[in-house]
């Protein structure tokens, strides 16, 4: 079977994704794909979602934190974001998505706003809301373990312990 001639091939988006979620999260590659189609197709239907395509081309995901690169057919952008941003749990684990940036290469898309490993993740005890509490230190942001969940904090709602 011959390829088709470069006028008539599909032409792409590559739009870089940032995830952060909880540190105990656990979000894999098919668990996200899976989350944006459901998403593309209950805000766009059937028709809607398969002119988007929206396939996860990259992944990464670790304590907390990833990115993903997310493929979309070129005019389709804006819904694609769109669908991104009703995105907001990976199989029962919160996830907040953000777009860094759109690109016309993979290569493009990766260079420039991939930013390669997480931040250095810390566990320590602090004190939040008059109590000590364990939390997860990742920069300026403070996760703390309030019992049954997490409480997001900045390191001016804390003190160290």
């Amino acid at each position: 079977m011959k390829h088709l001639p470069k006028h008539l091939r599909p032409r792409w988006r590559y739009l870089a994704v940032g995830l952060e979620s909880w540190p105990e999260a656990d979000v894999d590659r098919r668990s996200f794909q899976r989350a944006l189609w459901f998403a593309a197709q209950n805000l766009l239907g059937d028709a809607g979602s398969a002119d988007l395509d929206g396939s996860v081309l990259t992944f990464r995901f670790e304590d907390g934190a990833g990115e993903a690169v997310v493929r979309a057919r070129r005019g389709e952008v804006e819904r694609l974001r769109a669908v991104l941003a009703t995105v907001d749990a990976v199989d029962g684990d919160d996830v907040g998505v953000v777009v860094r940036g759109v690109s016309g290469t993979v290569r493009a898309c990766e260079e420039k706003y991939i930013r390669g490993p997480a931040e250095v993740s810390e566990e320590r005890n602090v004190v939040f809301a008059g109590a000590d509490r364990h939390a997860v230190v990742r920069g300026d942001r403070v996760d703390a373990d309030v019992g049954g969940g997490h409480v997001g904090a900045t390191a001016l709602d804390i003190r160290d312990n």
